[in-house]
């Protein structure tokens, strides 16, 4: 197992924001742990037993509370699963199996056999994009939907965010400008936001390697309904390569890019419903998808 919090002290402190988080959950919920070959999974289960599943993964440094403004409407219609990525600072074992190997496809194959799933749909962001990537490459019959925010492993990742993120100006203060400016989170609106980051990234120590890039004809195999959402100012990943290379490898899927967003893309909510309740491509749009320049 890894050591993912940089003192004991820190990973206490994020464990505690965190249940103090989970009781704010907006909807009725049952907190599920499941036992993988990578150590026990948390998750978090919303929504009617009958419903459709949906599978959600948050990014690098986050946990199942990424989706709290979410999850009042996507679990009306389905039987929403917010996974904690093992690795990561949620309620998770603290793995981090390697992104080369079939390893996370395996622990996903053990986290659906746990919760009793056969198939579902995938909204996925980040890290958890390049997740939800992996597993839908390699088993693409299990994978209904894909709903991406800006997912790694499509275009370019830049290197200039893991300096700002790992080397900050000293003290909180210049590690809130760092994550800020990674982020995209700069908007007072946005502040909640920013503090529970820079909470986590003062205490947590995230992956530092690149994620592997998916090649073309790995991505021919995304046969399901695929909706990308990118911001057109991510300082992690080049947004715009993201979505040439999913424009051509995946030809029927809907490509988003928002010009003014940075990596963290928040407000999706009501599009991400339309798209897993399979409305047509220009609905999902609503007039807005534009492409890079």
């Amino acid at each position: 197992m890894t050591t993912i919090y940089k003192s004991e002290a820190g990973e206490r402190e994020i464990q505690r924001h965190y249940q103090e988080g989970l009781g704010t959950w907006p909807v009725p919920a049952e907190q599920v742990r499941v036992p993988t070959r990578e150590g026990e999974t948390f998750v978090v289960v919303s929504g009617p037993e009958d419903a459709p599943p949906v599978l959600l993964l948050h990014g690098s440094g986050a946990n199942a509370m990424m989706w709290r403004d979410d999850i009042a409407s996507w679990a009306r219609h389905f039987r929403a699963y917010a996974i904690d990525l093992i690795g990561e600072p949620g309620l998770s074992a603290p793995s981090r199996p390697p992104l080369t190997s079939e390893a996370c496809a395996l622990w996903l194959d053990d986290v659906l056999a746990g919760l009793g799933i056969t198939s579902a749909s995938v909204v996925a962001t980040s890290l958890g994009g390049w997740m939800a990537l992996d597993y839908a490459t390699r088993r693409p019959e299990r994978v209904t939907r894909l709903a991406l925010l800006c997912p790694g492993g499509l275009g370019r990742q830049k290197v200039g965010w893991l300096v700002k993120a790992l080397l900050p100006p000293w003290g909180r203060s210049g590690v809130r400008r760092s994550v800020a400016s990674v982020a995209g989170l700069q908007s007072p609106a946005l502040r909640d936001v920013l503090d529970s980051v820079v909470l986590t990234f003062t205490h947590f120590k995230p992956r530092t390697e690149r994620l592997p890039r998916f090649s073309d004809d790995a991505l021919r195999r995304l046969t399901m309904p695929v909706l990308a959402t990118v911001g057109g100012r991510d300082a992690m990943f080049d947004s715009g390569g993201t979505a040439r290379r999913m424009r051509r490898c995946v030809p029927h899927a809907t490509v988003n890019v928002l010009p003014e967003v940075g990596h963290a893309i928040l407000g999706q909510t009501d599009s991400v419903l339309e798209f897993l309740r399979g409305r047509p491509a220009d609905e999902e749009r609503g007039g807005n998808g534009q492409s890079p320049r």
